[in-house]
Formats: structure tokens, C-alpha cells, sequence
């Protein structure tokens, strides 16, 4: 095995006891609310959630709940931060 591969496989085993834990509090945030990955990500960051700011810390685990069929993509917002438009999540009712 190459070492990316290595390192990258360590990584994850290091952080895969906090995914499920970050997943409920996504939800929690997210409530009845439409946010961004990155107004997720500074609410996690707020919570002390996660060590620093970082969109990176909410995508991922959005991209699972949306397998999941917990949360949707309602639309699309445009972000000051990255100059461009992003999408908007919100959870799936019912759920």
C-alpha cells in the first residue's frame, strides 16, 4: 500500500469514532432550519464541536445523512466566503 493511501486510512480510523456523534449534532443545528455546510460548519466550530472553523468538518457527514434520506438539498444560497453560490440543507420531515 502506497503511503496517501496509508495515512489517509489512519486518518479516518482516528476520526470514526466522532462521525456518528457529528452527524446527530448536524441535525440538531440544522433543527427546522435551512443552513449551508459552511453555517453548519460555524456552528459546529461555536458548539466546540470541531478544533477550528472548517467547511470540511459539516460536508461530508451532510453528503451521509443525505444517503441516509435525512436531510435534502432544498436550493442554493450565495456565500460572501466563497464568492459563489452553495447549497442549502434542511431535514427531511418525518424523520
Amino acid at each position: 500500500m502506497n503511503t496517501t493511501k496509508e495515512t489517509r486510512r489512519e486518518s479516518y480510523a482516528a476520526v470514526l469514532p466522532t462521525l456518528s456523534r457529528r452527524r446527530a449534532v448536524i441535525l440538531d443545528i440544522l433543527g427546522d432550519r435551512e443552513m449551508t455546510a459552511t453555517e453548519i460548519a460555524e456552528m459546529l466550530y461555536i458548539r466546540g464541536v470541531t478544533p477550528f472553523y472548517e467547511r470540511n468538518f459539516a460536508a461530508p457527514r451532510l453528503t451521509e445523512l443525505k444517503a441516509e434520506g435525512r436531510v435534502t438539498v432544498i436550493g442554493k444560497r450565495f456565500c460572501g466566503k466563497t464568492g459563489r453560490n452553495i447549497s442549502v440543507w434542511k431535514q427531511v420531515e418525518g424523520r
